[in-house]
């Protein structure tokens, strides 16, 4: 298989989609609901409207099952690319109520927002190890020594799994998501 073909399962989905499989659908929401959703509520910071941009989101995959590209990259990246344009866009349109003519406010909150929800995705995406180590060194606060007790790996390998999920989480706010579609991949939304 070349190196930037698609999984299989994302090309079986997207055939299944264009048949009209209303369970494909299903099987497609439930394998990334969630990912949509979070990063549609971490960008918006409002439950409503990430549940709204979900359903949106999904119902254009339903009605435009061939707009996805397998050769731009993973489903689950175009997914990402969709929710971060119905998001960005529904920033855009709520602006700021307190001051609705500072274009340079609302560009630096997308920005934010942007950086926030890759940051998410990069986290969902990184291997089990990566993620372990993080969540217990950040977010239930154990040194690198106590998280290579809880893991039960060696404290250099502690260090190591830490050291590699930082470098990349770093790269949230410089560089487009790996393997995200190109500027422009899935506009309609």
């Amino acid at each position: 298989m070349a190196k930037n073909a698609p999984p299989r399962w994302d090309r079986k989905m997207q055939q299944r989609l264009s048949r009209g499989e209303a369970a494909a659908l299903g099987e497609m929401y439930d394998r990334f609901a969630a990912l949509v959703h979070s990063q549609a509520n971490r960008m918006l910071d409002d439950e409503d409207a990430a549940d709204l941009v979900t359903r949106e989101v999904f119902g254009h995959v339903w009605e435009n099952p061939d707009a996805y590209d397998p050769k731009q990259g993973s489903m689950r990246s175009w997914l990402a690319h969709l929710t971060l344009r119905a998001s960005v866009r529904r920033l855009r349109d709520r602006g700021d109520p307190d001051d609705p003519d500072d274009p340079d406010e609302l560009e630096e909150r997308v920005r934010r927002a942007t950086a926030s929800a890759r940051a998410d995705y990069i986290v969902a995406s990184m291997p089990a190890p990566l993620r372990a180590a993080l969540e217990l060194a950040y977010v239930q606060r154990r040194d690198y020594r106590q998280t290579a007790t809880d893991l039960g790996v060696t404290e250099d390998e502690a260090r190591r799994r830490l050291r590699l999920g930082l470098q990349l989480l770093s790269t949230a706010h410089t560089r487009p998501l790996e393997g995200a579609p190109p500027p422009g991949y899935g506009r309609a939304l």
